[in-house]
């Protein structure tokens, strides 16, 4: 009986209701949307590299060494010499070692020197591969692969030349030695994507008429007589490292952590990546006190609209007392309105996040790489749209009460 009387009143007052009902959707629809952004983000974040086991580089701290091998920020502070490197290649446990080396730039676009493996070894996304979107692998010396964003926002295709700049703020360039483009990354949404990448004989190459950070004045080595050199690099940034058993990633890791001819840092990416995570955590926990307070705000705007309709229904209210009604069926008519309009959009918001994941998801990845699974709602997203109806339906007792305490008289009192 209750439940019919208050789905009448919310007939009665559709306009009203429903754009209370829409802020309450649109509200939820926010707060989960964050909510699927976060979590995506997070595991897009963890897995921008996967399938290595150890990153290894100059002692440092393990963000750090993470930051400039991985995402290309900063910079190390001191390489790991090429024996030492070819010391940890050849250890019994490990199965596969790819060198990393950094330093130069590209139109603000870091350069990274490697070998081939890396294209076959480097991960991401639960293990997924690198692939070629036009174009090759590097062929010739002065052959570079460049990212998916190096290319969209450079407006590179395959042939075309890049001249390599020295350092990462500086204004000398490598121009007596010019690469080519040859082949494009199909888009990862991982720092690969915004990489030039070349071989380590290239990096080498590119320094021939080099000492010490700075060009031998009057010397140009013609590129036909660098193709005949032995390239051999002295030092590399860092390396990633597979391991034969993970069983013996501990005993690795403590080995070159106590290396004794330099100083060096073996990592778990794993690890370290959560250890970056709790340090931009701050900001995932804003972006969700944001989008509660939003929520919030709809429930305090659906208490104000109860609040204003109640002298329109103190009438309605006094003819349902005069038939009989008790002042807790008042109450419990007005909580159960504002509980069905809480219900209505919380289903509603769930409906519109759907929605919007199956316009926004393949966006989002081909634009940022950030993977958003379109799944069955968690608990933890079905505990939130309970909450919203329980909150609902306490922010409605206050305009109740105020119902209840009505009187009869009052109610009945015509006004001029």
């Amino acid at each position: 009986m209750i439940l019919r009387l208050a789905l009448g009143s919310l007939m009665a007052r559709a306009l009203t209701v429903g754009m209370t009902i829409l802020a309450i959707a649109l509200s939820v629809a926010l707060f989960l949307g964050v909510e699927k952004v976060r979590t995506g983000a997070k595991a897009s974040f963890a897995d921008t590299i996967s399938g290595t086991d150890l990153i290894v580089g100059a002692r440092s701290g393990s963000v750090q060494l993470l930051l400039y091998s991985v995402f290309r920020i900063g910079n190390a502070t001191n390489n790991l010499t090429w024996e030492s490197y070819l010391d940890i290649a050849n250890r019994p446990e490990v199965d596969w070692i790819v060198p990393i080396s950094l330093g130069d730039s590209h139109r603000q676009f870091r350069v990274m020197g490697t070998s081939d493996a890396f294209f076959e070894r480097y991960k991401y996304r639960a293990g997924q591969s690198l692939a070629v979107q036009d174009g090759l692998i590097m062929d010739d010396i002065f052959d570079a692969v460049i990212g998916a964003d190096v290319a969209a926002t450079l407006g590179y295709s395959v042939g075309d030349p890049i001249v390599v700049a020295h350092g990462l703020a500086s204004f000398v360039e490598h121009d007596n030695q010019p690469f080519r483009v040859s082949g494009i990354l199909e888009k990862t949404g991982t720092p690969v994507d915004r990489t030039v990448i070349v071989s380590l004989e290239a990096i080498e190459a590119i320094h021939v008429d080099w000492r010490s950070g700075a060009k031998i004045p009057g010397q140009t080595t013609p590129a036909e007589v660098i193709r005949q050199m032995t390239l051999e690099p002295q030092a590399v940034t860092a390396a990633l490292v597979g391991v034969k058993s993970r069983l013996q990633v501990f005993g690795l890791q403590r080995a070159i952590n106590e290396y004794p001819s330099e100083p060096l840092l073996a990592i778990l990416p794993g690890v370290a990546l959560q250890e970056l995570w709790q340090i931009v955590g701050i900001a995932e926990t804003a972006l969700i006190a944001v989008s509660g307070m939003v929520v919030v705000t709809a429930l305090i705007g659906m208490m104000a609209t109860i609040f204003s309709s109640l002298n329109e229904r103190r009438r309605e209210m006094a003819i349902f007392r005069a038939m009989g009604a008790r002042p807790r069926v008042i109450l419990s008519l007005l909580v159960l309105e504002a509980t069905v309009m809480a219900a209505i959009g919380a289903v509603l918001g769930l409906g519109l996040l759907y929605l919007g994941l199956v316009v926004a998801q393949p966006i989002l990845d081909s634009a940022f790489g950030l993977w958003l699974p379109i799944d069955p709602p968690s608990l933890r997203e079905l505990w939130v749209l309970l909450g919203v109806v329980a909150a609902g339906a306490i922010v409605s007792m206050v305009p109740a009460l105020r119902a209840y305490r009505m009187s009869l008289a009052d109610g009945m009192m015509v006004r001029i």
